[in-house]
């Protein structure tokens, strides 16, 4: 069985079509997974993802399944160079490592995050996330006085 050869069909949630080796697909565990289910026959739609970042996860899986020709300190430098995007596409790749369970990616993306909201404030993280707060600026205001430390 030649399965470097075989080719597996990707549609991003925007249309764009990839044709993916299957050797590359498979570092997607819900692809792996479907094929050995043997659901896979035709093109697989990937719902959450769009082709942009389709483009970067398959960039991504293509070099850590051809890892075994790669030294570990190269695919550190390509890991270290993968995570240099805009935070936007950064949150976007955590959702589709998470979506398509590909655990390297998504501790590769999750700790980037991490070590770009360790000093931030809170209102920053909130930016960062896009996150609304709960409060109203008189109820956060009582919380700051109760719980300073939680806000240094």
């Amino acid at each position: 069985m030649m399965s470097s050869t075989k080719m597996i069909i990707l549609r991003s949630s925007d249309g764009d079509i990839f044709e993916v080796e299957e050797t590359v697909a498979i570092e997607m565990q819900m692809i792996k997974y479907m094929i050995d289910d043997e659901c896979v026959d035709t093109t697989i739609p990937i719902a959450n993802v769009t082709g942009k970042i389709l483009t970067k996860v398959i960039e991504y899986c293509k070099s850590h399944a051809e890892a075994t020709n790669t030294s570990q300190d190269d695919l550190k430098d390509f890991d270290a160079n993968f995570v240099k995007v805009d935070h936007e596409t950064l949150l976007d790749l955590i959702i589709a490592a998470n979506f398509l369970n590909i655990k390297s990616l998504l501790d590769l993306t999750c700790q980037t995050a991490a070590n770009l909201i360790e000093k931030m404030t809170v209102e920053e993280v909130r930016k960062f996330f896009n996150i609304q707060s709960d409060f109203t600026p008189e109820e956060e205001e009582e919380i700051r006085k109760e719980s300073p430390w939680a806000f240094e």
